[in-house]
């Protein structure tokens, strides 16, 4: 799931948009993926993970959870440092919160 209307689709190419939805998919059907697809973010909440998109020049993060009947999509950024930008963490939190308080 897409926080809908705060989450914006990236400008992918066409092979990066297919290797995100494949991914996505393989998340929704309830496989767990590692490196060097994603990675856990502790940092950012329980189940919170990066899926990690190459896309021609570009690295891409999708910053996501798992619940137990979603995946959560709180941020697309493309990454250009090794460390993830505090501002992208503290906006994956909030995002976080604002989805738990109106799935309540």
């Amino acid at each position: 799931m897409w926080l809908h209307g705060i989450v914006k689709t990236p400008p992918f190419s066409a092979s990066a948009r297919l290797e995100a939805g494949y991914l996505l998919r393989l998340l929704q059907r309830g496989e767990m993926l590692s490196m060097p697809h994603s990675r856990p973010m502790p940092l950012i909440g329980p189940q919170c993970y990066e899926l990690r998109i190459t896309d021609n020049d570009k690295i891409w993060r999708m910053v996501y959870r798992i619940d137990f009947d979603a995946v959560i999509i709180a941020e697309v950024f493309k990454k250009k440092t090794t460390a993830t930008p505090k501002p992208v963490i503290n906006v994956c939190k909030a995002r976080f919160r604002m989805y738990d308080d109106a799935s309540k």
